[in-house]
């Protein structure tokens, strides 16, 4: 069957231009020059291709161009300063918090402050962080998205005001999640409402430009109605080909081991403007538009991060995933400055018939012989016997595995996973990678130190068989009475909850104040409807990820088109009410 999948989700904004290509939009903003002086502030997240945009501005003959490079402290001295965040390690540092003028020469700030102040003309300041010399006349935001960044490290680009051009790309990224991306989030937080100009620069070479109301009305549009981010896919040495037919993708790739449909820390949004979708990250509407989107109670607890992302691991013709384990709470928060872990759970979307999942300890095991055996192992002296260890569970479509922080783990070869977890995804202790290489060529990394640190060596089998194996019941919940509903986890230690919906009429559903997080994980489409008109009627299609925001209110899903009277499943996932 011909795939259905939208790989391009899109919010429409009426009555508003668009502006594409540097022609177009430097035309548009020779339009907002007036007589005498003029101060144009032109931010930028960092990632953006200076060495495109810089000679564009140029073209519009300033009398005072500033780069905000010359304003930044030397590399040597960010380095330094940073250190400590940046650790050893190819993919943990610790998580920075503090603002862009930590790295800020203030005495090149307070010399570029008099010398706007003094100019005449047309005065264009560029650069990241731009807005703190001043905000200016006309305020233009180049923004793009994390992973637009994160293939341009892979292709060569370093980090900001660094030149590590050759370096592992796992170390860019982990300089930009855990410090750049942190302070360049914090810094555009503060600019939405004076925005003036969004420039979509995720294109090299293909910028587009919308004014800041366009920009803001999009975003609180988003925030009030069922959304999805833009899926993006990405090979691996275990991927497989599932998504490939299913998502409609490349069939001349060798294979797609992950697909990012719900992160919204990761995925961009699409805003619509005269038939032109603008990429913008998803995390702008988290950052401006918090308490619609995630509901008071969520927003208390996490602050404006959404604690919840879904993703597709495709094993299907492909191999096991690494065996893993993540660490509890009081660790991560220790090690690495995170308030919250990633604990997770793997929902089987579809399997093969030799389908499993490896998950928690045998029972009567040694914990000080393993620990031992995987240090062999990663050295190659042997190659790790993971069933000697860890239990091994037969998986077959719409089950369900919890997987709490500590617990052992990874899907086996053949199985579609869908995976539920809180959102720092990057938080993994890979203990044994199957003898393997990734397709850099290079061992990937594996952190059995961290591992034997968090390792709940009481969760084996009948423990594991009880608690995280299907752990799944019948539910009544109001209004839902043509509807089977399930709990299927998750865990009574993490805070996601998930339901399972059965229906081939109808099934009813209220935020109640918390953001939902949802997949049609059976039937070629449905619908969403608001029950009071908050928003337009909105179709999803199979395997399609969707989130209803806190402030869209009540709402129904219903099967629809192909699907119109035959059983649809739905997956919601939510955080849990504190008591």
């Amino acid at each position: 069957m011909t795939s259905n999948y939208n790989k391009y989700p899109a919010t429409k904004v009426e009555g508003y231009h668009v502006f594409c290509g540097y022609e177009t939009i430097l035309e548009q903003l020779k339009k907002e020059r007036k007589e005498g002086k003029q101060v144009y502030t032109c931010d930028t997240y960092p990632g953006v291709f200076d060495e495109e945009i810089i000679p564009e501005l140029r073209k519009l003959e300033p009398s005072l161009f500033i780069d905000m490079k010359e304003i930044f402290k030397s590399e040597e001295r960010i380095s330094e300063q940073l250190k400590y965040h940046l650790t050893d390690d190819r993919v943990f540092g610790r998580m920075y918090y503090g603002e862009v003028m930590d790295f800020i020469d203030t005495d090149k700030l307070e010399e570029a402050k008099k010398q706007v102040e003094e100019a005449d003309g047309l005065v264009i300041i560029y650069g990241f962080g731009a807005a703190l010399v001043t905000k200016g006349d006309v305020l233009c935001y180049f923004d793009m998205a994390r992973w637009e960044i994160q293939l341009r490290y892979r292709a060569g680009m370093g980090n900001y005001k660094c030149s590590n051009y050759d370096e592992d790309p796992l170390r860019k990224n982990k300089r930009g999640f855990f410090i750049e991306w942190r302070i360049a989030d914090k810094h555009k937080a503060t600019l939405f409402e004076d925005i003036d100009y969004l420039v979509d620069t995720n294109k090299k070479g293909e910028p587009k430009m919308i004014c800041g109301d366009a920009f803001r009305e999009g975003l609180k549009k988003t925030a009030t109605q069922p959304f999805r981010t833009v899926p993006y896919f990405d090979p691996g040495v275990w991927g497989g080909q599932w998504m490939k037919d299913v998502c409609g993708l490349d069939k001349e790739k060798p294979n797609f081991a992950w697909s990012f449909d719900g992160v919204p820390e990761e995925n961009s949004l699409y805003l619509e403007v005269e038939g032109v979708k603008v990429e913008i990250p998803a995390m702008d509407l988290v950052l401006y538009q918090p308490k619609p989107l995630l509901g008071e109670q969520v927003f208390a607890r996490f602050g404006a991060e959404f604690p919840i992302r879904f993703d597709f691991l495709d094993t299907m013709g492909g191999q096991n995933l690494s065996l893993q384990v993540h660490p509890l709470t009081e660790y991560i928060k220790k090690q690495f400055g995170m308030t919250y872990t990633q604990d997770e759970s793997y929902y089987i979307l579809d399997a093969g018939d030799d389908a499993c999942v490896y998950l928690g300890l045998k029972e009567g095991i040694d914990p000080d012989e393993m620990i031992e055996d995987l240090r062999r192992a990663n050295r190659g002296e042997i190659s790790f016997d993971a069933e000697k260890y860890i239990n091994r569970f037969p998986a077959k479509k719409h089950d369900h595995f919890l997987i709490p922080a500590g617990t052992c783990h990874c899907s086996g070869s053949n199985a579609m996973v869908l995976e539920i977890s809180a959102t720092p995804y990057i938080f993994t202790f890979k203990l044994w990678d199957w003898d393997r290489l990734g397709l850099d060529g290079k061992p990937r990394p594996v952190h059995v130190e961290h591992g034997k640190e968090v390792i709940q060596w009481n969760r084996t089998t009948p423990w594991v068989k009880e608690n995280l194996v299907n752990a799944i019941y019948e539910v009544e919940e109001d209004n839902n009475k043509e509807c089977k509903v399930e709990h299927t986890g998750l865990h009574e230690l993490e805070f996601i909850e998930t339901r399972r919906y059965t229906t081939d009429t109808v099934s009813y559903h209220d935020t109640k104040g918390t953001v939902n997080m949802l997949d049609l994980i059976d039937g070629r489409e449905a619908i969403i409807e608001s029950v009071d008109n908050r928003f337009e009627p909105y179709v999803v299609h199979y395997a399609e990820t969707f989130i209803v925001p806190a402030a869209a209110g009540a709402y129904t899903i219903r099967p629809y088109g192909e699907s119109e009277g035959k059983e649809i499943k739905v997956l919601k996932a939510y955080v849990r009410h504190a008591n």
